[in-house]
């Protein structure tokens, strides 16, 4: 049985006041329910840890029993750590590859849920990655999020070859953390 939380526990994990919980849930900011009688409010587990992802919330380590893992690939360090950083923050286990040589060494001995793929690299570029990860690894349950600075038609091409999600440079962290909740309800 999934466990289930008083506000003041809520109030706890997430360092505010009971009360704050309290409203969250009113204005059904977060998942709840009252009980019977003295109207005390409760908050199954996968709600409030949905609720804590989605809020950028530190999740208790303890929580996260097998971290998801997420390969970035792309050619510029700030922008891999930039991404990486999004990642981090909602408790994914992160890797990072420059080059598409290294992010198929990585792929096979790293086994991400996700990848994130720039089209622009040098020695092999987006495209030769995802076209060879389609075809070799026959990862299907891989998600694909290409982050990309190229044109439209550049994008659209790489969903026709296996992307799952196309995302254009500069991006908002809401966008890519709304690609990353899809990947995880799929």
């Amino acid at each position: 049985m999934e466990p289930t939380y008083t506000s003041g526990e809520v109030a706890k994990f997430t360092g505010v006041n009971f009360r704050t919980v309290i409203r969250w849930i009113e204005r059904g900011e977060l998942e709840g329910y009252k009980l019977p009688g003295r109207g005390d409010h409760r908050v199954q587990h996968s709600a409030l840890l949905e609720f804590m992802k989605k809020n950028d919330i530190p999740v208790p380590k303890e929580w996260l029993v097998s971290k998801s893992k997420v390969l970035v690939v792309d050619d510029d360090i700030a922008m891999a750590s930039a991404i990486a950083r999004v990642f981090k923050r909602l408790g994914w286990e992160v890797r990072e590859a420059h080059d598409g040589f290294e992010a198929g060494m990585l792929l096979a001995e790293f086994k991400p849920e996700i990848m994130t793929l720039d089209l622009k690299m040098p020695y092999m570029d987006g495209f030769k990655v995802l076209s060879l990860t389609r075809e070799k690894y026959k990862m299907g349950s891989l998600k694909i999020i290409v982050i990309s600075a190229q044109h439209i038609n550049e994008l659209e091409k790489a969903l026709s070859l296996g992307a799952n999600y196309i995302l254009e440079k500069p991006f908002e962290n809401d966008s890519l953390k709304k690609m990353i909740f899809e990947c995880e309800a799929q």
